[in-house]
């Protein structure tokens, strides 16, 4: 454990996030001055002191000093920044590292560029920028405005003020995945209470389709969980339904994540194609077999390949494929194995995921029995995959960070000349209102000045079918605070 001491309660958050980015395999305790007796550090003792017109930090008390004069004191987003500015300083001289992210712990790093670019900045301004101000690396601070340039492109025809996009979740699976915290149950055990869930997911879509009978869906994900759970015949009539109740007149995609290979078959993608599906994923992770045990994906690379081949011979002309780096005792070369496999399958989109380690995944338990060195991703597993991308001609179209990511990388979706996938941009960018039904969802309402509520549906599969009422009564006042400004 690493204790950071502070003489006042404020930016915790920050402070842990960013010293963990330097220390990922150690428990890191933010704590004020008089609790400080109550905890034992085994390693260096960082403390910030906060002061009317500076923050000053040590390590190991006077053993390495740095201090920051405020600008402004009363600007806290503007004192928050000096704060981090203080803290990689010190840390990177202390560590000896670099973090290619620089001081940003936040998931969405291309904001910053599309902002800048609103504003008219020169992409030379927003790179100088960047670095000045967050410590960002030459490397990704290209990435992040190369690809905010090309989401500003991307979203150009989007209906922000008088349109939204969809989402629909499905949170059932074959199994769960060792690194897996999404919403998600067992298929086995729900097989007999899906049709209830579908009824209390049709009693949402009717009230959304009257809500906004008058505002134009641009994009419509059907994800989980692992959708292709369902059975065709249940996809006939969830789709149906979709179909029926939306205009699809201005729908820019329609996508269905198709997901693992073990609930892929020939008939469910049928009912996919002939219900008006344009884009799915068949996702491998890895294209080792030894991984997949490891992670409890209880597939084989061959049936991997088979659904893709089928999805292929069925019309489906947009494919991604999701690759996890960082999984548990993979290197180098079984990342570049798995690159090679994918590359011979020749996908639309690709997305590359940093292992991310959730609290709530089995994957926290696996690290302490096995230790995390086990969990490499390095500069050159991710120069494996984006080179690989770009040998199936695919350029970078969004990127997102998550907390605890292996080797405080990024998630980048690479895709073809036309297969981008505009949801995952819309989700990252938070731009246009993403309506969520399902067990899990959550709403996102964005208003004119830019800040966004949310409604949360609750997790609980039994709960969710019991009160859909309280769920739909939920959206219901969020749509009338937002309609009444």
């Amino acid at each position: 454990m690493l204790i950071v001491k502070i003489n006042e309660a404020k930016f915790e958050y920050d402070i842990h996030s960013l010293v963990k980015a330097f220390y990922p395999e150690t428990e890191i305790k933010v704590i004020l001055f008089e609790e400080s007796s109550s905890f034992t550090s085994e390693g260096p003792i960082f403390t910030i002191t906060f002061e009317t017109a500076r923050i000053t930090m040590s390590v190991n008390k006077d053993a390495l000093v740095h201090t920051v004069s405020l600008e402004d004191a009363d600007n806290r987003p503007h004192v928050k920044n000096q704060l981090k500015q203080l803290l990689y300083r010190t840390l990177s001289e202390y560590t000896g590292k670099e973090l290619p992210w620089g001081t940003l712990t936040g998931i969405r790093p291309t904001k910053i560029p599309m902002t800048q670019l609103e504003e008219g900045k020169s992409e030379q301004e927003i790179l100088q920028s960047m670095k000045e101000l967050y410590y960002i690396s030459d490397e990704k601070g290209k990435l992040s405005l190369d690809i905010a340039k090309r989401e500003s492109e991307l979203l150009s025809t989007i209906h922000y003020k008088d349109g939204y996009s969809l989402y629909i979740g499905i949170p059932f699976c074959p199994t769960t995945c060792l690194y897996c915290s999404f919403t998600s149950y067992p298929i086995c055990i729900w097989k007999n209470r899906v049709d209830e869930y579908l009824d209390a997911l049709e009693k949402e879509i009717d009230f959304i389709a009257e809500a906004y009978r008058d505002k134009v869906l641009d994009s419509v994900y059907i994800g989980g969980g692992t959708p292709t759970t369902l059975e065709a015949e249940q996809f006939d009539r969830l789709l149906g339904k979709i179909n029926r109740s939306f205009d699809f007149s201005e729908v820019k995609e329609y996508t269905v994540e198709a997901g693992r290979a073990d609930s892929i078959t020939r008939e469910k993608l049928q009912a996919l194609k002939r219900n008006g599906v344009t884009r799915i994923s068949v996702n491998p992770q890895t294209m080792k077999e030894e991984t997949l045990k490891i992670i409890g994906r209880q597939h084989t690379v061959a049936q991997v390949k088979e659904a893709f081949y089928m999805a292929r011979e069925e019309g489906f002309t947009n494919i991604n494929m999701d690759l996890i780096l960082g999984l548990p005792g993979e290197d180098e070369a079984d990342v570049r194995n798995t690159m090679e496999e994918v590359k011979k399958l020749n996908p639309d989109s690709l997305t590359v995921h940093s292992l991310a380690i959730k609290r709530a995944s089995r994957l926290q338990d696996w690290i302490n029995e096995h230790g995390i060195t086990t969990l490499k991703n390095t500069d050159a597993t991710m120069e494996i995959a984006s080179q690989g991308a770009k040998e199936m001609d695919m350029q970078p179209y969004y990127l997102y960070r998550q907390k605890n990511m292996s080797g405080n990388f990024e998630n980048v979706g690479y895709a073809t000349q036309g297969n981008y996938g505009i949801y995952n941009i819309l989700m990252m960018e938070e731009k246009q209102s993403i309506v969520a039904l399902g067990a899990g969802s959550v709403s996102k309402v964005v208003f004119a000045d830019g800040r966004i509520e949310r409604a949360d549906n609750v997790k609980d599969v039994a709960l969710y079918i019991e009160k859909i009422d309280e769920m739909i009564e939920r959206k219901r006042k969020l749509f009338m605070i937002h309609d009444n400004e």
